[in-house]
């Protein structure tokens, strides 16, 4: 696999490990058991004790997965090694048989017939890379399957909907080939992961789950600031991203320690971060987002043709989509233009080479739909030359002001010079800020990006100034929380490959008067289900997570995306999908949480100031 990899000019990054189990002689007790008319064994699975068990021929494979298991071949594999096996360790495996004896008590009398050492694939996540290949056209590929024959129906069917329809009727993204950072990512670096992935098959999950392997790698400059006050840190395209913060002395396995899930230990830390940004301010760090900038003469023509929104204009913000070639939501795009054909791109941290790569397969196809060999326009990839803060929060223009340097120091940061969705060049103490008047949570506030060198800098002087100003800093949670009390969609939840964006309720960003990709495919779709946001009454320890089933009486009918505290609210809040029938305002629904349903109601969309009052508010 890797062999072919290079052969073809990509990066892939499975790799193999030692993986052992057990056939056993025939037991007397299954084989009477199917003697007497029964049906095959169903497959047993011992989370704790970390195996499989099923029934093989009248006797038993054991397939156990446990902690220190070897890696073979992590940088590659021998030209003569074909379905060769390893030599037996079965002391490794010693805790995970005499469980099995435990849990089949008649298995403990039962020979062993058969004995396997072989290799076994996995990935960094764990997940098979399942898709278009990066860079090449035409190549699709099917790798790093752990659990082959489970997959394998189900692998091949989406498959062959994505090759000969455009799309699978499923979002696969959480699958793509391209879902990892390929240019950074190294051999070692997933054979470590890889390593981590084998031993955590049986490991109870948490929703707020971080993996400690390769951690932390990708860090950006003031990672050591925020460590030392608290940040508890999740990784986003092997960046690390402060979750939350926690207390400063908290113990190197606090976050470890805080999983749930009910609320974790972490929840009240996001509950006084999330009502600091309504209240006061807070401060995000955003460093992590992808950004592409894409420019030349031929700049304008190519994004007009690749989105789905009207392009802003010069020193303006628009929101707008790609499409894929069923018309359903490729990836969301914050663009800022420059000038007149210099556009930045900002989208999701976690999908940096998702994104990477389909903007250069769309040029592709631009020029071939155009045949046009002019006007030509570049794309560069400069996710990691700018840094981002995300500062927000009603007193977030009086901290800027303690820094910006501006002749007109009465109107620096005003509506007129500052509207809602505009982005201007700032000078933030020594620090030059692209300065983008946008917010993800809902209040007044900036992104405020800047080049990556200077962010210590940076954030040392938005830490005094903001102190004056009731600042806290944020992380990823209480902002996610904060972002569905304005309905705002987020890529990967309520944004994928499986519903377009009509059906997610972006009408307004979608301009039906101007041609581009995946138009005619999003019309001919529908709509098949409604985005939709709830608020919810749900338990007093627990809230949604995203994925809970939504329920009209027995009927089933749709799902959460997302789903969080709302402190503005005082209750759980969800995002989610509904059929059209559903999705009126003030429809009330149940929801499946921890087992039990729960009332909720679809309320408006932006249910936090519906208006935009405190988004556009002037100073």
């Amino acid at each position: 696999m890797q062999r072919t990899a290079k052969l073809l000019g990509i990066k892939i990054l499975p790799s193999l490990w030692e993986h052992q189990y057990i056939v056993t002689e025939p037991d007397p007790e299954l084989v009477a058991f199917r003697q007497n008319g029964a049906p095959e064994h169903p497959v047993l699975r011992d989370a704790d004790a970390k195996w499989y068990v099923r029934e093989e021929r009248g006797g038993w494979i054991l397939g156990p997965y446990e902690e220190g298991a070897p890696a073979c071949f992590e940088y590659a594999v021998p030209d003569s090694f074909r379905a060769d096996l390893f030599p037996l360790d079965l002391e490794r495996i010693e805790e995970e048989y005499m469980s099995m004896i435990h849990r089949i008590p008649s298995s403990e009398t039962v020979g062993l017939k058969d004995d396997y050492n072989g290799p076994i694939c996995y990935t960094p996540d764990g997940n098979p890379l399942v898709g278009p290949a990066p860079g090449l056209r035409n190549m699709w590929l099917a790798e790093g399957f752990s659990f082959g024959i489970t997959a394998a129906g189900g692998t091949g069917y989406y498959l062959a909907q994505m090759m000969v329809e455009g799309e699978a009727e499923i979002d696969m993204a959480s699958l793509d080939p391209k879902r990892y950072g390929q240019d950074w990512m190294t051999t070692e670096y997933a054979a470590r992961k890889n390593e981590e992935c084998y031993a955590h098959v049986y490991i109870l999950h948490h929703p707020d789950e971080e993996r400690e392997a390769c951690r932390p790698l990708r860090t950006g400059p003031a990672y050591d600031r925020q460590k030392a006050l608290g940040a508890q840190f999740g990784c986003v395209n092997g960046f690390e991203r402060p979750n939350y913060y926690g207390p400063k002395d908290a113990p190197s396995n606090f976050d470890h320690d805080a999983r749930s899930f009910r609320r974790g230990g972490w929840w009240n830390f996001a509950r006084q971060e999330a009502e600091s940004i309504r209240k006061t301010a807070g401060l995000i760090d955003a460093t992590a987002f992808a950004k592409h900038r894409v420019f030349g003469p031929g700049a304008t023509a190519f994004l007009d043709w690749f989105t789905c929104n009207a392009l802003p204009k010069v020193g303006r913000i628009n929101l707008t989509y790609a499409l894929t070639d069923a018309g359903t939501t490729r990836t969301e795009y914050t663009i800022m233009r420059l000038a007149e054909n210099d556009y930045y791109l900002v989208s999701a941290g976690a999908w940096e080479a998702y994104d990477g790569d389909y903007l250069r397969k769309a040029e592709e196809d631009f020029w071939a739909k155009t045949q046009s060999t002019g006007q030509w326009f570049a794309i560069e990839n400069v996710t990691t030359k700018w840094g981002v803060f995300a500062l927000a929060g009603p007193n977030s223009r009086a901290i800027l002001n303690e820094l910006v340097r501006d002749a007109e120091p009465d109107t620096r940061l005003s509506n007129k010079r500052s509207p809602w969705l505009s982005v201007r060049d700032i000078e933030l103490g020594m620090v030059p800020v692209r300065a983008a008047r946008v917010a993800y949570t809902g209040e007044l506030g900036w992104e405020l990006h800047h080049p990556i060198e200077m962010q210590n800098h940076l954030w040392d002087q938005l830490m005094v100034a903001g102190d004056k100003h009731g600042m806290k800093l944020v992380g990823a949670r209480a902002q996610n929380w904060l972002r569905q009390e304005k309905s705002y969609r987020a890529f990967g939840n309520e944004l994928g490959r499986d519903a377009t964006p009509l059906e997610a309720g972006l009408d307004r960003f979608v301009d039906l008067s101007k041609e581009f990709h995946g138009k005619q495919a999003m019309l001919d779709k529908g709509i098949r289900s409604k985005c939709v946001t709830l608020l919810i009454d749900g338990p007093q320890d627990a809230d949604p997570w995203g994925r809970e089933a939504l329920f009209d009486g027995d009927i089933r009918v749709g799902r959460l995306t997302s789903g969080g505290y709302s402190v503005h609210f005082g209750k759980q809040i969800g995002m989610g999908y509904v059929k059209p029938d559903y999705a009126q305002v003030g429809q009330k629904l149940k929801v499946m949480i921890m087992g039990a349903l729960y009332d909720a109601e679809i309320t408006e969309d932006s249910p936090y100031d519906p208006k935009n009052v405190t988004i556009r508010v002037d100073g």
